[in-house]
């Protein structure tokens, strides 16, 4: 028998295990290159996160400033509607006024001796109701405060009067009446007022 042939021994390739810890190398800088490009992205989310809070915060301003806006508007335009007539009123008041004191002037003996007097005193007395009438309907109402207690925002005193037997700071005299338009002063009563004993 013959005898067969040994295989040669082989040394190792160098080849072979060169590749294996060139390919851990390999990705031991893939994974660097992967860290850094993770830590830029996450970076990048961050900022553009940032950026869309700050636009939101933007937006939600802008539109709280525009709903602001828009009430305003209204109110101001409620407010137009009030009190648009507040000038013509107020030149109205003295006319008001006058007839009140041409009502006041005649006195009530002579109105009843004269009967064109009496007509008179009447038509002039349905035209000052007339005239307060049309003020109601447009919300212009009279204050006459006799026997209220002062109050500076609608009242402006005139004078002090003693001995009336009222507290202190009572209206006990109109001198001229006061207005409002739905609340808000057109003017003032003029006013006297009790003064404490």
């Amino acid at each position: 028998m013959s005898a067969e042939p040994r295989p040669e021994a082989t040394e190792p390739e160098t080849g072979a295990a060169g590749p294996e810890v060139e390919g851990v190398a390999e990705s031991g800088a893939a994974g660097a290159t992967d860290d850094a490009a993770l830590a830029a992205a996450l970076e990048r989310v961050a900022e553009l996160e940032a950026e869309t809070a700050k636009l939101k915060d933007q937006a939600l301003r802008a539109m709280a400033e525009t709903e602001n806006i828009r009430r305003r508007s209204e109110r101001e335009r409620e407010d137009t509607a009030k009190y648009a007539i507040s000038g013509f009123a107020k030149s109205l008041l003295d006319a008001a006024d006058n007839l009140r004191r041409a009502i006041d002037a005649v006195p009530g003996e002579a109105v009843e001796a004269d009967a064109a007097l009496k007509t008179l005193v009447d038509g002039v007395a349905a035209t000052e109701r007339q005239l307060l009438a049309a003020f109601e309907r447009h919300g212009v109402t009279r204050i006459e405060p006799v026997g209220e207690a002062f109050d500076p925002n609608f009242h402006q005193a005139m004078f002090e009067l003693p001995g009336t037997g009222k507290p202190s700071g009572t209206i006990v005299q109109v001198v001229q009446p006061g207005y409002v338009l739905q609340g808000r002063l057109l003017r003032p009563a003029m006013v006297g007022v009790a003064r404490g004993e």
